[in-house]
């Protein structure tokens, strides 16, 4: 059981299981729709015995007398539409199976066999999220050992994508339980250790006493915890522009870390700088704090500083290209925002589709080659446009790129005027020929703040993943807002892919 992304439904007890059992059948479905819609395939002939065969692979069902249990939980035209669907891939093997292998069990366990044998640099990701910073350490040849997160929507997003890895090794979990243990659950040496724990208490930041000693931010104590017991050579930690209040203070904590393992004294030098996803050709203005501690032995060996690592992200970065929205938006298709409330779930051909027919190749446009690393992907993921109340359709259609709510256009209709002190930045539309603005975990409460520079909408979640720097079919599970959630927390994929590239040239030096 420790591979698989399917419960046997017989073994389903939370709602959270079943909820999330429901949600996979139902992207299976939708997968095979969207490439039906794509292909226009003959209907299959559905044949039970083969069906049967086939949810046996997939981890679903144990034998035959599961089936009826399968049938009861998914109700009548959920069932009949799943039958219909596993029919299409089994009639249809060379072009289904690689849309809907991630949702096997046995395709999973194949891949991870793969992947276990596989020679490379090791990765332990703490806090994290649906897997940007992982995607694009993953990107440059990484092997990621062990992940967590204490959000179990995230933890489903990135046991979906991240196939190659044991769901065992995955867990959805609080690190303050973990860190003391966590090297139970990873043996192996570990290369890398990569994070971005929440820290909050800046706001009485001053020179007398150490803030990051505020309990709201104790659970970047316990991955300084989990550091200490895995001891990797490198450790890459990524936070908000407000940690530079703490970061002399972080600072300290990384360098007072001394371990004692197999014989050998280890301890870190430690560094920081403020990082922007622009610079590392992402769509996006997106500041970033980001340190670098390394091992003592490895800084040593080689004569470098963290400092040095900095140095040469930036120079790696020098001669990047430089995107603008316009291209994180391009060939994505035109929506009209639905006008009726809790509509997130629903698909239509105006309002878009959980998944979809993608009309863009990924070939024609500078950065979707650099964030779809080149693929052409037939599918689009999450790209479903949000409710807006008709008041908001009317604000949205009036503004101007750049226009804010204190736009005289909007005066007479603006619901904020009286407060603008406070509203101003409430509402934004965004400028296509600029990189985007920050892409936040607040666009699940509104996107007023990111309205789509040529359309009365805000951005959908696919357009957001695509300024992060998301591949297009990374797929993010959950109801359709939280989706929001998880793409606003992630680390640009891109910019992850730059650290990583470094870190990697620097582990290929220190060799063994």
């Amino acid at each position: 059981m420790n591979k698989v992304i399917f419960k046997n439904v017989t073994e389903l007890q939370s709602n959270s299981d079943k909820r999330f059992f429901k949600e996979k059948v139902d992207i299976y479905i939708k997968i095979v729709a969207a490439v039906n819609k794509k292909y226009n395939l003959p209907k299959p002939q559905i044949n039970k015995n083969e069906f049967i065969e086939e949810i046996m692979r997939m981890g679903i069902v144990r034998n035959v007398e599961d089936v009826d249990d399968l049938k009861n939980f998914l109700k009548g035209k959920m069932y009949e539409q799943f039958m219909k669907a596993v029919a299409y891939v089994l009639e249809n093997e060379g072009l289904l199976r690689p849309f809907v292998k991630t949702l096997s069990n046995e395709s999973r366990k194949i891949e991870q066999e793969e992947e276990k044998n596989r020679d490379a640099f090791t990765l332990v990701d703490l806090f994290c999220g649906a897997g940007g910073l992982s995607l694009g350490f993953k990107q440059l040849g990484f092997k990621t050992l062990f992940a967590n997160d204490f959000d179990s929507l995230c933890i489903e997003t990135y046991k979906y994508n991240h196939m190659e890895i044991p769901s065992s090794r995955i867990i959805c979990g609080d690190i303050r339980e973990l860190s003391h243990s966590i090297d139970k659950y990873v043996s192996e040496e570990v290369d890398v250790v990569i994070g971005g724990p929440p820290c909050q208490g800046f706001s009485s930041a001053n020179q007398h006493h150490r803030v990051i000693d505020d309990p709201r931010n104790e659970l970047y104590k316990y991955f300084l915890i989990s550091v200490s017991r895995l001891v990797p050579k490198i450790v890459i930690m990524e936070n908000v522009k407000g940690m530079l209040k703490v970061a002399n203070q972080v600072i300290e904590d990384y360098e007072n870390i001394i371990v004692n393992k197999n014989g050998h004294t280890y301890s870190y030098r430690a560094s920081y700088r403020l990082l922007n996803s622009a610079d590392f050709s992402v769509a996006q203005s997106r500041e970033r704090l980001i340190y670098v501690a390394i091992r003592n032995d490895i800084s040593e060996e080689l004569n470098i500083r963290p400092d040095d690592v900095f140095e040469r992200i930036s120079n790696n970065n020098k001669e990047g290209e430089r995107y603008i929205l316009r291209d994180a938006l391009e060939g994505v298709r035109a929506l009209e925002p639905p006008h009726t409330m809790n509509f997130g779930e629903v698909d239509t051909e105006e309002s878009g589709r959980k998944i979809d027919v993608n009309p863009y190749t990924g070939m024609e446009n500078g950065y979707l080659r650099l964030i779809n690393q080149g693929r052409k992907i037939p599918l689009v993921y999450n790209h479903k446009a949000r409710y807006c109340s008709l008041l908001n359709y009317e604000i949205y259609g009036r503004m101007a790129q750049g226009d804010d709510a204190t736009s005289e256009c909007i005066a007479d209709i603006m619901p904020y005027s009286h407060r603008n002190d406070k509203f101003k930045d409430k509402y934004f539309r965004l400028y296509e020929d600029r990189p985007c603005r920050t892409i936040t975990a607040h666009l699940r409460a509104d996107c007023h703040s990111h309205i789509h520079p040529t359309q009365a909408r805000a951005l959908t979640p696919r357009e957001a993943a695509r300024v992060q720097s998301f591949p297009d079919d990374y797929f993010f599970l959950g109801p359709y807002l939280k989706t929001y959630t998880q793409i606003g927390n992630a680390v640009p994929v891109v910019m992850a892919r730059g650290i990583a590239q470094v870190v990697h040239q620097i582990l290929e030096q220190a060799g063994d």
